[in-house]
């Protein structure tokens, strides 16, 4: 790699740590926020891990254990560093997530790394000169290993929370997860240039035995409805919301707990 794509990357990277690591007030916004779905002394799922910002907030929160799942090298190696030594409290898995093992192709932007994709529709859509994507230059391919949701749940066990924020491949990471290894609760990032991948990610929510849904809106940390809503609803409910409103999460409930482990 050549020097000026070597420093853009790192700037990039120092970034995404100033806005998400070593912001306080986020941190602790995350902390309350993520307390409702955290077991104490249970696992979480990390995927697309990115800074660690979310696996730090879960492990504060209660989570016995945090699995951070993420393919972009650099970043892999930069969360091994943060967590190390914590007694295999946090293990990093540098992978993609998605319908079967293998390998897929990620499209990295080295000067905004939190963007990465393994979805090309994502990156399409973007460059296309979606509003508030403009500038953003995916410039780097690099191919990485695949694993699933049901592979993670075999090696680490069932996992009381998942969130899954990997820029529109979020169907394809659910589409690798049986309904007897489905978490309590699971998240999915959303965007707004790009809505298909959140409404066939829904569908497999739905396949997955999920039945009550909400909304949070960018790094609001606070739900939109405040109490479960239905498919129907949260599916009307995206289909509607303006593309100002550029990108959120949904979150997904099973109609009873389950054992863990």
């Amino acid at each position: 790699m050549n020097l000026p794509r070597r420093i853009a990357r790192w700037r990039g990277i120092w970034k995404s740590l100033v806005v998400y690591r070593f912001n306080a007030g986020h941190r602790r916004s995350l902390r309350r926020f993520y307390r409702r779905f955290v077991v104490p002394g249970e696992t979480v799922f990390d995927i697309g891990a990115h800074v660690g910002d979310r696996t730090a907030a879960f492990r504060g929160a209660g989570a016995g254990r945090g699995v951070a799942v993420e393919p972009q090298p650099h970043l892999a190696s930069l969360l091994r560093w943060q967590f190390a030594g914590r007694g295999g409290a946090v293990r990093v898995v540098a992978k993609a997530v998605g319908r079967t093992p293998g390998e897929v192709s990620l499209r990295v932007n080295t000067q905004n790394p939190t963007v990465a994709s393994a979805s090309s529709g994502f990156v399409d859509a973007a460059s296309a000169g979606a509003a508030g994507w403009e500038g953003q230059i995916w410039d780097e391919t690099v191919v990485v290993d695949l694993t699933t949701l049901d592979e993670l749940v075999a090696e680490f066990g069932r996992p009381a929370f998942v969130k899954i924020d990997v820029e529109g491949f979020e169907d394809e990471v659910l589409a690798g997860l049986s309904p007897d290894n489905a978490p309590d609760a699971l998240s999915f990032e959303f965007v707004t240039m790009h809505r298909a991948p959140a409404f066939r990610a829904l569908e497999e929510a739905a396949r997955l035995g999920y039945t009550r849904f909400d909304v949070s809106l960018g790094e609001s940390q606070a739900m939109v409805f405040g109490d479960h809503q239905t498919l129907e609803e949260v599916s009307a409910y995206l289909r509607d919301l303006p593309d100002a409103a550029n990108s959120g999460d949904v979150y997904c409930w099973l109609p009873e707990p389950r054992r863990h482990g």
